[in-house]
This record gives structure tokens, C-alpha cells and sequence, in this order.
């Protein structure tokens, strides 16, 4: 029998090359060998985005198209929208009784989260909400209402897992050996930096490359990153280690041309327009078959409302069993 991972995405923009080179490629390759749930996090969504809900809306088909078309097979993987599964929410509130207030402002992801909100907003988090600081436990219940086993996740967001085998542990030694406690399936890809050389790439920061940006906007942002600031004149030789163009270039170039830009930008036979040019080309060649594929899905959207209603109620069935073993070993089950 398949074991059986759960992971998802809050559909609060399109996907960038981070997701594709980092969680993204990693589930195409596991939708093969398991059970595989795939959540669009509409509501944890809101938890950030509670005043904007047509924002949210509009995002569960656009990332589902961007899933659809790096190579998610909907075969494979049931696509389930959460706010659709009412178990989880219920879950979720059972679970509020077992975790505290202060372990939450003390989990490290939740930490660097509202500390990001600070210096984006300039508050001193008094606007953080109950249910942004509860959505751990919101993603406990995600995993633990489908029995998930493994939870493919960044080194970033280990906290989070470690959390829910918290609450897990916590039920289980009340209410006996209900829960499995989900593990982490860690990516072997590190954290895809942004064109400004930041170590996080999104949106907020404005250093991303999304995989429905058209050729103008790729131009745009390839020509405005960062590059070796030793640099001054076209022959000058650079380091390109320190380059987020050679950077880009490692992800997408074959290792021929990778030495010979390598070896031309250290002796400085190589200027920083050229070398962005080629990268644009490069680029736009790359993202191709994924906006071909992506294509079919702009032009013909049903098929992604049967993909989510499809994968939904499977994933609803799979919620309400556990929900019946979870109440009953709470004495709830009346």
C-alpha cells in the first residue's frame, strides 16, 4: 500500500522559478511511487489576505494551471481545494485546545514571518491576527485529516511539521494511537535566490521570474539583476560566483556553455549586457512548453473545475473517515 504525502499551496500569486526549481519539481518527481494530496490552501490563503478574498479566488485556477503545466499530473495527484473540505476546519478546531498561544509565537517560521510583516508594514505586530498565528495548527489538521505520512517541505519550514507531531503526540496521548505522525520529506534543492541576490525570491520583494511572465517582462528583470558590482567596465575581469546572472544561468544552461561563461567572465572577455542577452533567450526558451501546456488550460478552464471538483470529493471521502475515527476516539461521535 502507498504511503500517502499531503502538501500544498496558498494561491496567493502565481508560481516563480523558486517553486519550479525548489517544491514543485520535487512533487512531479514523487506523484509517481504515492498517494498524493495536493491542497490549495484557499483559506490559510486568508489568513494574510482576509481583506483582499477576490485575490484569492482568482489565484486557486492560476496556481492550479501553473501546477498543471510543469507536469502535476492530475491522475496522479489529487488537487482538492481546502475551504471545500469542512473536516479540516473542524480539525482545526480541536486541535486549538492542544497547543498554546506562546508555543505558537515561539515557532521559528511563525517567528520570521510576522518579523518580515514588521519591516514590510512597519507595525509592531499588534495587527497580527489569531488566525495567522494559529496556522500551524491549520496545517496540522491538513495533514492529520488525509493521515498524512510525509510532508515533502523546505529546511525553512521544519517547525512547522515538528509542530503538528506535536499536537499529534498531545491527541494521542489522550485519546490513544489515533494520528500517524507525519515526517518531513526534505528537498534536496536549496532555496531558489531572487535576481536582486536575496536569499527568497517572491513577489513582495520583486525579484522573481513567474512562469507566465511574457518575454518583455522577462527582459526587464533579467537586465536589472545583480551582478558583480567589482565590475566597472565591459573588460573587466568578475567573479562569477557572486553574479545572479551566471547564477540563473546554472539552472537552466547545459555545462558546456556554463564553463565557457565561467571562463569568459573571469578574464573579462565577457561583458554583463551580453551575457544577460543570452540569458534572455535562454530563459524564454526554457519557460516554453511550460506556457504551451499552460495554454490549454487559459483556453479551456473547465477543465480545470473538473480537475478540483474531481480531486476534491475524493480527497472529502478520505476526510470524512478520518474525522469518523477522530470523533470517536474523542467521544464526540453522537
Amino acid at each position: 500500500m502507498k504511503q500517502t504525502i499531503l502538501t500544498g499551496l496558498r494561491p496567493t500569486g502565481n508560481l516563480h522559478l523558486g517553486h519550479l526549481f525548489g517544491a514543485a519539481q520535487n512533487w512531479v518527481k514523487l506523484q509517481d511511487d504515492y498517494e498524493f494530496y495536493l491542497e490549495i490552501a484557499d483559506v490559510q490563503a486568508l489568513t494574510d489576505n482576509f481583506d483582499n478574498p477576490e485575490k484569492v479566488r482568482k489565484n486557486v485556477k492560476e496556481i492550479t494551471a501553473d501546477l498543471l503545466a510543469i507536469g502535476i499530473n492530475p491522475e496522479k495527484v489529487n488537487f482538492f481545494i481546502q475551504s471545500k473540505i469542512p473536516e479540516i476546519a473542524e480539525l482545526t478546531v480541536f486541535y486549538s485546545n492542544l497547543v498554546t498561544v506562546a508555543r505558537l509565537q515561539r515557532n521559528p517560521t511563525v517567528k520570521s514571518e510576522i518579523a518580515q510583516k514588521k519591516e514590510l508594514f512597519g507595525n509592531d505586530g499588534e495587527s497580527i491576527t489569531y488566525g495567522f498565528l494559529g496556522y500551524p495548527v491549520s496545517q496540522a489538521a491538513d495533514i492529520t485529516c488525509f493521515n498524512g505520512e510525509l510532508v515533502p517541505v523546505g529546511d525553512d519550514q521544519l517547525p512547522l511539521i515538528e509542530q503538528c507531531r506535536e499536537i499529534v503526540r498531545k491527541f494521542n496521548s489522550i485519546y490513544g494511537e489515533v494520528l500517524k505522525e507525519p515526517k518531513p520529506y526534505l528537498s534536496k534543492t536549496t532555496r531558489i535566490k531572487g535576481l536582486d541576490g536575496n536569499d527568497k525570491m517572491g513577489k513582495s520583494l520583486g525579484n522573481a521570474i513567474y512562469l507566465i511572465d511574457d518575454e518583455e517582462t522577462i527582459k526587464k528583470k533579467i537586465m536589472g539583476a545583480v551582478t558583480d558590482p567589482n565590475k566597472i567596465k565591459k573588460d573587466d575581469p568578475a567573479n562569477p560566483d557572486i553574479c545572479m546572472v551566471y547564477y540563473y544561468h546554472k539552472l537552466i544552461n547545459n555545462e558546456e556553455n556554463l564553463n565557457k561563461i565561467c571562463s569568459e567572465c573571469k578574464c573579462g572577455s565577457r561583458g554583463c549586457v551580453q551575457c544577460k542577452k543570452e540569458l534572455i533567450e535562454k530563459m524564454n526558451e526554457f519557460l516554453k512548453d511550460i506556457k504551451d501546456r499552460r495554454k490549454k488550460y487559459e483556453d479551456n478552464p473547465e477543465l480545470i473545475d473538473e480537475i478540483l471538483n474531481e480531486g476534491t470529493e475524493k480527497a472529502r471521502k478520505k476526510a470524512i473517515e478520518q474525522m469518523e475515527k477522530i470523533k470517536h476516539a474523542m467521544k464526540i461521535d453522537y
